[in-house]
C-alpha cells in the first residue's frame, strides 16, 4: 500500500485530535479524489457531504491534484472518515460515470403463486448483508438509494484469512419492484454464487439467472429492460400516420417525373420497413452484438461436402459506438437491403445482444433460429 504523504499537513481539530484516519481509508479516499475530473470535484464532494461548506470553501480545486487530494484526505481525518466515507464516495464516483464499466444484466424469478411484497429498503440491507456475510465475513457492503429506486450496492470482497480488497470492489444496481439487477464486469466470478444468494434472501425471489445482454451504458439496458423506448411502428400502426415523402419534399423537379416518382416511392417503402423495425424514438445506446453459429455440413460429394459430423463454428460481432442506430441507418444510406435481418432488428425486443444459431433438428433443409 503506498505510503500517505505527510507534507503540508495541517493540525487536526481538538475534537479529532486522537482520531487517526485507517491507511487503507486515506489512500483509497486520495485516489478517488485524483480520478475525478477537476470541473466535477467540488460537486462531487458537496454531494458527498462528509466535508463542511467552510471546509469545501477552503479547499483551492485549481492547485496539483496530487497536493489537492492530500488536502481532502486531510480534511476527511479531521472529521473522523472511515471506511463507509471512502465508499459513499466511491459509490458517487461510479455513478457519475457508469458508462466506464461493463454491466452485465440478471433476471430473478418467482416461483408461480408468490406474491410480491411490499419493498422495504432497510430490510433489504438487513437480509442481504446477513446472507453475505453467513458465509464470508471478510466483506465491506456499502448502499446508496437513488431518486430513480435504484440501489447501488458496493462490495469489496476479502477470504476466511484476508482483508476485503478496497482496490477491486465490485458494483450492484438494483431497482426495487422489478425482477432486473445490473452487476458491473469487475465482479470475480467465484463470488457470483455468493452475490446472487444475497440478492435472492433480499429481494425474497427464488431464481436467478443471467441475460444475454451486456453494455457499458446502464442507463440504455434499464431503458430495453423497463420499455421506456416507444413501441415499434407495427405494434401502433393504427395510431402512428407516417407523412408520404411528396408532401415533405415539393420542389420542382427537371427531371422524368416517372423516374423520380419511382425513387420517392422506394425511399418511402424503406422509411416505413425501418420505422417498423426500429421505431419513432432514438435507439438505446448498445456498443456490440455478438452471434455464434453452429452448424453441420451436409454431405454431399457432387460438391466436395463429406464430413458431416464435426460442427461448423463461427462468430461474427458487430461493433460501433452506437450499434442500433447505426443498424438503423443502413437501408436509408443504401448500404443494406430493407428489411434487414431479423437476428439484427430484434435486439431491444427480445432484450439481448448475445446470439447462439444453430441448426434446427430435423429441419430439412436447415433453419437457423437465434437461441
Amino acid at each position: 500500500m503506498a505510503k500517505r504523504r505527510q507534507g503540508n499537513r495541517r493540525q487536526p481539530s481538538s475534537s479529532a485530535h486522537s482520531f487517526v484516519m485507517d491507511e487503507t481509508v486515506a489512500e483509497y479516499i486520495r485516489r478517488t479524489v485524483l480520478k475525478i475530473p477537476r470541473s466535477e470535484i467540488t460537486q462531487m464532494l458537496t454531494t458527498w457531504g462528509l466535508l463542511s461548506e467552510t471546509q469545501l470553501q477552503s479547499l483551492n480545486i485549481h492547485r496539483i491534484k496530487e497536493n489537492l487530494s492530500q488536502e481532502v484526505v486531510q480534511l476527511c481525518e479531521e472529521n473522523c472518515a472511515t471506511i463507509k466515507h471512502a465508499a459513499d464516495l466511491d459509490i458517487i464516483y461510479n455513478h457519475t460515470f457508469r458508462d466506464k464499466k461493463l454491466w452485465t444484466v440478471y433476471q430473478m424469478t418467482r416461483e408461480d403463486g408468490d406474491e410480491n411484497d411490499l419493498f422495504d429498503l432497510a430490510n433489504f440491507k438487513k437480509k442481504f448483508k446477513k446472507s453475505l456475510r453467513s458465509t464470508l465475513k471478510n466483506v465491506t457492503i456499502s448502499f446508496k438509494e437513488y431518486e430513480d429506486n435504484a440501489i447501488w450496492i458496493r462490495i469489496a470482497w476479502g477470504t476466511q484469512y484476508t482483508k476485503p480488497n478496497q482496490y477491486k470492489p465490485s458494483y450492484v444496481v438494483y431497482h426495487s419492484q422489478t425482477p432486473y439487477v445490473f452487476i458491473s464486469n469487475s465482479m470475480l466470478r467465484s463470488c457470483i454464487p455468493l452475490l446472487c444468494q444475497a440478492l435472492l434472501v433480499a429481494a425474497s425471489y427464488s431464481d436467478i439467472n443471467e441475460m444475454a445482454l451486456r453494455s457499458r451504458c446502464l442507463d440504455s439496458l434499464k431503458e430495453i429492460l423497463f420499455k421506456r423506448y416507444s413501441q415499434p411502428l407495427s405494434q401502433s400502426f393504427q395510431t402512428h400516420h407516417i407523412r408520404p415523402l411528396q408532401e415533405k419534399n415539393r420542389s420542382p423537379e427537371r427531371v422524368d417525373p416517372r423516374i423520380i416518382q419511382e425513387d420517392k416511392y422506394e425511399k418511402e417503402r424503406i422509411q416505413r420497413i425501418n420505422q417498423e423495425a426500429f421505431g419513432h424514438a432514438p435507439q438505446p445506446k448498445l456498443e456490440f452484438a455478438q452471434y455464434k453459429l453452429e452448424t453441420v455440413l451436409k454431405r454431399d460429394p457432387e460438391k466436395g461436402i463429406v464430413n458431416d459430423e464435426e460442427p461448423f463454428r463461427c462468430m461474427v460481432k458487430f461493433t460501433s459506438p452506437h450499434l442500433l442506430e447505426a443498424l438503423k441507418s443502413l437501408a436509408p444510406a443504401g448500404i443494406a437491403d430493407a428489411p434487414l435481418s431479423p437476428l439484427l432488428t430484434c435486439i431491444t425486443q427480445k432484450a439481448r445482444n448475445y446470439f447462439k444459431i444453430t441448426e434446427r433438428k430435423g429441419a430439412i433443409p436447415p433453419s437457423l433460429p437465434a437461441q
